[in-house]
């Protein structure tokens, strides 16, 4: 019997996840049209009340936001942020110091019970609170001082795109309104316009380089790790290739020992202090007979997928991933997966 061959990706009906990633620039320009007063109010708090610690807490692509938000907060303002074990306070009661506390929770649907109760906790301890969440009436909504509408509206989609891009967009707000940073705050207005370019980039050498890899790196540095960590769950949920995700950096110790021939690589490079050390990275794995895709801005040595530059070095990142997700989608639909659907997932994780 002749093997079934896919469907075309060109001849197969839209899937939800590329709908909703075509939505992401239209969302992020009405998120940007709403709350501002909210986010000035909360930078407000911050500067006022100075925390000397700063958690965050969330999981999978929410997690990855939050890492982007951190670095942020670290590189700008120099304060230290710490991703919150959850298990700390849901298995192992421990007395976490709530005096001096800042702890934003960022979730889309808000309904784990493992960010709920540390959240609970730190409310109830003075700490000062906050959640990024779709879902404005969900539990962990109700657990927190501050709740932040990413207002993604619904998605049907098991793979996240819009929100995790809403989640980007919001922590990027919360630092330039605690910095009371002009520039950051009309940058990220002007935001929309760099992603709508970003999402009619051309990354389709990217669906026939991966069509048949079983496993991947993902590098990125700075504020790139954050998509890069994005990218490779993504891999991961919708393609099934086993994809893991390095900075540049740290790619150079024990996982160099996996690059052979033809291994695959996917090198993101946005400007910033990160990107001289990014793109030689990549002619480096080159030389090893890595296969490398390169994406950088237009014009950039080397590069196989383009970047859009968006109003600020620091945002570049958001509009990276908002390239990466139609290339993804295709890439799961070209394997024969369908990318609504991954095995074994659900829209909603409740942890505990």
């Amino acid at each position: 019997m002749n093997a079934v061959e896919p469907t075309p990706v060109s001849l197969q009906p839209l899937s939800h996840m590329l709908r909703e990633a075509r939505e992401a620039p239209a969302m992020i320009a009405r998120l940007m049209a709403d709350g501002a007063a909210d986010y000035l109010r909360f930078g407000a708090t911050l500067r006022e009340q100075d925390p000397t610690a700063v958690l965050t807490v969330a999981r999978g692509s929410s997690d990855h936001a939050a890492h982007f938000m951190a670095y942020l907060i670290m590189a700008r303002l120099g304060r230290l942020v710490t991703s919150l074990p959850m298990s700390l306070v849901t298995l192992y009661q421990s007395k976490i110091q709530c005096r001096g506390l800042a702890s934003m929770a960022f979730s889309q649907s808000g309904q784990s019970p493992d960010l709920v109760a540390p959240m609970r906790y730190f409310t109830a301890g003075g700490a000062i609170t906050a959640a990024f969440v779709n879902d404005a009436g969900s539990p962990l909504a109700k657990a927190v001082q501050w709740v932040f509408p990413l207002q993604a509206g619904a998605e049907q989609s098991v793979a996240a795109t819009k929100s995790f891009i809403a989640q980007l967009v919001a922590g990027a707000r919360v630092v330039a309104a605690w910095q009371d940073d002009a520039e950051l705050g009309a940058a990220l207005q002007r935001l929309p316009d760099a992603l709508e370019q970003a999402v009619r980039a051309d990354w389709s050498p990217a669906v026939e380089a991966l069509r048949d890899a079983d496993r991947l790196f993902v590098i990125g540095r700075g504020t790139g790790l954050a998509v890069a960590m994005e990218a490779a769950l993504k891999f991961k949920e919708t393609c099934a290739i086993q994809a893991e995700a390095f900075s540049g950096a740290e790619v150079k110790h024990g996982p160099m020992a996996l690059i052979d021939q033809g291994f695959p690589l996917l090198v993101f490079a946005p400007r910033g202090p990160a990107q001289p050390g990014l793109l030689a990275l990549a002619a480096d794995m080159r030389t090893r007979g890595a296969r490398v895709m390169l994406a950088a801005p237009a014009g950039t040595a080397g590069a196989d997928l383009p970047l859009v530059e968006s109003g600020s070095v620091d945002l570049d990142p958001v509009s990276a991933i908002q390239s990466f997700y139609p290339m993804v989608e295709a890439l799961a639909r070209a394997r024969g997966f369908d990318p609504d659907r991954p095995k074994h997932l659900a829209k909603v994780t409740r942890t505990h």
